[in-house]
């Protein structure tokens, strides 16, 4: 689309372009203004392209492109003084603009930035048509250039074609002589085979004969030795029998005596606490006092039932941890990955025994932590806190099974705590008589 401005009839600087300038008549235009700048004195330039006039023509052309086209379209009087020069430079190619014939065989983009330098009447038109034709050329070389590359994948698509022919050729004589020399070979390997089979026969008899006369030489030698092994050995079995009914007697007792004595001692301290808890002087019961009734002001089982308190009230930990002699076993990585599994394992155990050992302080209580050794891709070495036991569960035992080996390791009748969130270790360690406690539950206490 043209506007024009108040111009007069011929003069076409009130034209306006309403598209972006060509990327080749742009090059143009600011080759024309490069190769002008020179003639110019400082004064006759722009404040902005002052700081080029001492550039060479090309890097003058490279650094200050864009400032020189900025510069030529908004500059009237700069535009006219590049114009005069070029009229200079170009006699012919802008006398034959101002006509308003340009020279059939120049070239469409030298045309192109002449007419937008010069801004003859219909410079518009010219340069759009030079984007025009420039599109048209790009278009046709990309032709040219398809028409080549597929021609050129055509001849390699045919040379393939000789060469794969020519290759299955030979991998077919090749295979045919392969065939041939295998048929070849695997007579041969009959034979062989036939011969292998014919000599280990004969030798298989020759052995049989020494072995023959070896076993009669020594028939006498190797019952002897025979008797006097077994003899050894079932001496060596009984001995060995005997140390073990002992070891075994003095283990057991050890153990047994280890057990009772630890369930004496929480006997002993419940009834302690018991007595110092109840604190009443001796009475006399009396036989109406044992029939079950609801006296006045006296709460319900209802009541008290209200009362209880939930499964997840970290106050019930704390309750069964202030019995005599209680033991809080711990699924280590089963608590840490409830309460932060976003944690490294090396720190998800340091934090647990931080907070255990804190616990075992508070409550007095026996702290044994359990981690799974199959997590663990190296020893760990660890210093346990005060306070707590540290076991890792051997290969090819699991946490879980070593937490019921504590618990059934344990005398019946002593307060046993197991912290887990497994169903199944918690329905195991129930039947062993320990109580089991959600790993929320010990979270919250811990926090």
């Amino acid at each position: 689309m043209v506007e024009t401005a108040g111009g007069g009839p011929g003069d076409g600087t009130a034209e306006v372009l309403d598209r972006p300038l060509p990327d080749g008549v742009r090059r143009r235009v600011v080759q024309i203004v490069s190769d002008g700048f020179g003639g110019l004195t400082v004064a006759e330039l722009p404040a902005q392209l002052r700081q080029y006039a001492r550039f060479a023509p090309n890097r003058r052309a490279k650094f200050a492109g864009n400032a020189m086209a900025a510069a030529l379209e908004t500059d009237p009087l700069f535009r006219q003084r590049i114009g005069e020069k070029f009229r200079e430079a170009q006699p012919e190619l802008s006398g034959a603009l101002d006509s308003g014939s340009p020279p059939p065989a120049a070239d469409p983009l030298d045309v192109a930035a002449a007419a937008y330098v010069l801004r003859p009447a219909g410079w518009v038109k010219l340069v759009t048509a030079a984007g025009e034709e420039a599109q048209r050329a790009d278009a046709e070389r990309a032709d040219e250039e398809s028409r080549a590359e597929l021609e050129r994948l055509r001849e390699e698509l045919a040379e393939a074609r000789t060469q794969t022919r020519s290759e299955t050729e030979r991998l077919r004589i090749e295979m045919e002589s392969a065939k041939k020399e295998a048929e070849s070979l695997h007579r041969k390997l009959r034979a062989a085979l036939s011969d292998v089979k014919r000599g280990e026969a004969a030798l298989r008899k020759v052995q049989g004969e020494i072995e023959a006369v070896r076993a009669e030489g020594q028939a006498q030698l190797s019952a002897a030795e025979s008797e006097s092994r077994r003899l050894k050995a079932r001496l060596g079995e009984a001995e060995a029998a005997l140390e073990a009914t002992r070891r075994a007697a003095r283990e057991g007792r050890s153990v047994e005596d280890m057990r009772v004595r630890l369930l004496l001692d929480t006997l002993l301290d419940a009834t302690q606490g018991l007595r110092r808890e109840l604190a009443l002087p001796p009475v006399s019961v009396r036989p109406a006092e044992t029939v079950d009734a609801v006296e006045p002001g006296r709460m319900t089982p209802k009541d008290i039932a209200a009362r209880a308190l939930s499964e997840n009230d970290p106050a019930i930990l704390d309750q069964l941890l202030a019995l005599p002699q209680a033991h809080l076993v711990v699924d280590g990585y089963n608590v840490t990955k409830t309460g932060y599994p976003q944690m490294p394992l090396e720190k998800q155990r340091l934090r647990l025994l931080g907070q255990l050992s804190a616990l075992a302080a508070q409550t007095g209580a026996e702290v044994t932590c359990v981690f799974d050794g199959a997590e663990l891709a190296a020893p760990v070495l660890l210093a346990p806190p005060r306070g707590v036991r540290v076991l890792f569960s051997k290969p090819g035992v699991t946490a879980d099974e070593l937490i019921r080996q504590l618990v059934r390791a344990e005398p019946p009748g002593r307060p046993v705590i197991v912290a887990s969130t497994d169903r199944e270790v918690a329905d195991g360690v129930a039947r062993a008589g320990a109580r089991p406690v959600a790993s929320a539950v010990l979270l919250k206490r811990l926090s």
